[in-house]
C-alpha cells in the first residue's frame, strides 16, 4: 500500500490536480482546506508527508509547520510547501521554520511527484549498517534515530540529514554551498540563502545538548563535526 500524503491546499482545482498526479503514482491522498483543518486530521491520524500550501485562509502555511514541529508527536513529520513564485522571503521562513523541502508554482507535476518521492525515500532510508557513534552521539540511520547519552533526540529530516553529512565526513570541513547541494538538493547557492544552513546547525546544536559543541563553525568556510571534542 502507498504511503500516506495530505494535501493542505484552499483551492480545489489545484488540490486536485495534485491528487490526481498523486494517486496515479500509487500514493493515498488526503485533503485538507485550511490549516486549522490539516491539524485536526493529522492529529487525528499522522500521514506519511504533509504537502503545505503557504497562503492559506485564518492560519497560514508557515503557522501549520510551526506547530507541527513544536509537537513532538509530529516534529519529524515530512513537510514539503508549496509556494508561489514570488515568495522568497516565506520560502526561506519556511524552510527555517523546518519544512523539509518546497514547490514553487506553477509547479511540473513530474517535479511535484519526484521531490515528494526524494523526501519520502529519506525518511524511510534503507536497512543496513551498523550506528555511528562519537562520544555520547549515536546515530542510527537505519533507524533514522539520534541518541545523546541513550535518550531520544526528536530531529527533522533536514537536521538528520545535515548531522549525517557532518558525521560521514569524517571531520572534514563541508562549506554551506556542499550542504545545500547535499541536504537541500540545491546545486546553485542563489537558489536559497545559506543562512538557513546557518538556522538549521544552530537548531541542530541546541537538539544535541554538550553533544552540539562537536559542530564546529569554520569561519569563512563551513561546518565540521569534531570527533576528538
Amino acid at each position: 500500500m502507498g504511503s500516506r500524503v495530505l494535501i493542505v491546499e484552499d483551492e480545489s482545482d489545484i488540490g486536485g490536480l495534485l491528487a490526481f498526479h498523486l494517486e496515479r503514482e500509487g500514493y493515498q491522498v488526503a485533503r485538507a482546506s485550511s490549516g486549522a483543518d490539516a491539524l485536526r486530521k493529522i492529529r487525528a491520524s499522522a500521514p506519511d508527508l504533509v504537502l503545505l500550501d503557504l497562503m492559506l485562509p485564518e492560519m497560514d502555511g508557515l503557522e501549520v509547520c510551526r506547530r507541527l514541529r513544536q509537537d513532538p508527536a509530529t516534529s519529524s513529520l515530512p513537510i514539503v510547501m508549496l509556494t508561489a513564485k514570488g515568495e522568497e522571503v516565506d520560502r526561506v521562513l519556511g524552510l527555517e521554520l523546518g519544512a523539509d523541502d518546497y514547490i514553487a508554482k506553477p509547479f511540473s507535476p513530474k517535479e511535484m511527484v519526484a521531490r515528494v518521492r526524494a523526501v519520502l525515500r529519506r525518511s524511510h532510508p534503507a536497512p543496513g549498517g551498523a550506528p555511528l557513534v562519537i562520544g555520547r552521539l549515536t546515530m542510527d540511520v537505519a533507524r533514522h534515530s539520534v541518541h545523546v547519552g541513550g535518550e531520544a533526540v526528536a530531529l527533522t529530516l533536514k537536521e538528520f540529514d545535515l548531522l549525517k553529512a557532518l558525521v560521514e565526513a569524517q571531520g572534514r570541513v563541508l562549506s554551506r554551498e556542499f550542504l545545500l547541494d547535499r541536504v537541500w538538493g540545491y546545486a546553485a547557492s542563489d537558489e536559497i540563502e545559506s543562512r538557513t544552513v546557518d538556522v538549521h546547525v544552530r537548531r541542530l546544536r541546541v537538539k544535541l545538548g554538550p553533544e552540539g559543541r562537536r559542530v564546529v563553525t569554520v569561519k569563512g568556510v563551513g561546518y565540521r563535526l569534531d570527533a576528538d571534542s
